[in-house]
């Protein structure tokens, strides 16, 4: 199943993150740690300008609705609520 996101919509997957370590040399769960605010664009709406698919993006920590499909959690949000390309 694709999503194709409408008018200024892009749907991002979040980023993979390696398990995190505290300085005590204890690994933190992934169940534990906030939801990263980095992400790759996997489609865009037609009105989008600024973005492209494939693009690593940051987005603002509380934007956007999360969907789950095929057991991959994606992000769909607007175009305004994106804060930078990381390139």
């Amino acid at each position: 199943m694709k999503i194709k996101p409408l008018k200024d919509r892009v749907v991002v997957k979040y980023s993979e993150e390696e398990m995190e370590k505290t300085a005590g040399g204890i690994y933190v769960p992934d169940v534990a740690k906030e939801k990263p605010q980095k992400g790759t664009v996997e489609a865009v709406g037609s009105e989008v300008k600024e973005v492209k698919v494939g693009n690593t993006v940051l987005f603002d920590k509380y934007s956007g609705s999360k969907i789950k499909l095929n057991d991959t959690e994606y992000l769909i949000i607007k175009e305004e609520d994106i804060l930078g390309i990381i390139e």
